[in-house]
């Protein structure tokens, strides 16, 4: 960290999901000030996405300018692999509007600033490890299970983004090769198809001619929610019991496959699905004890994240408030 005269120094950090684009004025001290919140635009046109991120930061830096305070620096998390040192967003599966599009000019262009892009889940790894369930830990995995599945490493205390920038695209592990459900991705079988809240729905609706009792029949099909799914099974409804039972098997393949390569100090399970944690942790823990080796297996931790949705917004300000990817945490 730098020297208590900074201690004022702002960053507007943006997080821009698939469904959500949400904003937050953040300190040196990891406190969030002035929020925004908003729907992400659904056109296929980027500019609408450039043009709705910017009145965001305008938002938080005129809320901040009412209480004498000022942002120093904007840092941006998107859903998909980017080009750091270009800003350009090389793969979003789930925002395709912005899918090789180069959102760090343009965005600086319209803000007369510089502006810091990063893939979100990267971010809410490193928020995780600054302010959240893996402080003081050096290697860990973190899951992301939202509308998608994200993921982000960190080795030795310093994020692993690859050559490529693609590291960490965790969601896209095969863990179903045979005849699995296709992913936005292009590929079938992947994690994101059968643990990301997408896929809980999805599941459920598959399934509910299955089971005729299910307190899910009483719902409209569109408005079936992995939320209201999630409360059923906390609520001992079968087939909401089921769907999770078999998303959190999934996970646990995946997981004992990244214990094996990373050898991780701790995996940690953010997003939305991660309400249900309690529920479906079980089935997850049980598959890696299964086919992970079983020294790596008892050292790694597999915990729910602490910072919730502000994981990501953390993350980016982190990057901001460090200057990159070459300070370790």
């Amino acid at each position: 960290m730098n020297d208590g005269s900074k201690e004022d120094e702002l960053v507007c950090a943006v997080d821009l999901g698939g469904t959500n684009l949400r904003a937050a004025n953040i300190d040196r001290n990891g406190c969030l000030h002035e929020r925004v919140r908003n729907s992400t635009p659904q056109s296929d046109k980027p500019e609408d996405v450039v043009a709705r991120v910017a009145a965001a930061v305008r938002d938080c830096e005129a809320q901040a300018l009412k209480r004498g305070a000022r942002i120093q620096s904007v840092s941006v998390v998107v859903p998909g692999t980017v080009h750091i040192e270009t800003g350009l967003v090389v793969n979003a599966p789930n925002l395709r509007s912005v899918q090789g599009y180069k959102l760090g000019p343009a965005l600086e262009s319209a803000l007369h600033r510089p502006v810091l892009l990063e893939n979100d889940a990267n971010a809410s790894a490193l928020g995780e490890r600054w302010q959240g369930a893996a402080r003081g830990h050096h290697t860990i995995i973190c899951l992301t299970l939202g509308t998608g599945v994200g993921g982000g490493i960190i080795l030795d205390g310093k994020l692993w983004r690859g050559p490529d920038g693609t590291a960490g695209e965790l969601g896209h592990t095969t863990v179903e090769p045979f005849g699995g459900a296709q992913c936005k991705c292009g590929n079938t079988g992947c994690l994101e198809v059968y643990a990301s809240a997408t896929a809980i729905v999805r599941l459920t609706r598959e399934s509910l001619a299955q089971h005729p009792n299910s307190l899910l029949h009483s719902i409209n099909a569109t408005e079936l929610t992995s939320e209201r799914i999630c409360n059923a099974a906390i609520a001992g409804d079968e087939l909401a019991l089921d769907v999770f039972q078999r998303a959190g098997v999934y996970l646990g393949i995946a997981m004992a496959n990244f214990v094996n390569i990373f050898n991780p100090e701790m995996i940690v399970i953010g997003g939305g699905v991660s309400a249900a944690w309690e529920v479906f942790a079980q089935h997850a823990r049980a598959e890696v004890r299964k086919r992970a080796f079983p020294v790596p297996a008892q050292r790694c931790r597999i915990e729910r994240a602490k910072c919730g949705d502000d994981a990501g917004l953390l993350g980016a300000a982190w990057l901001a408030l460090e200057c990159g990817d070459s300070s370790p945490l």
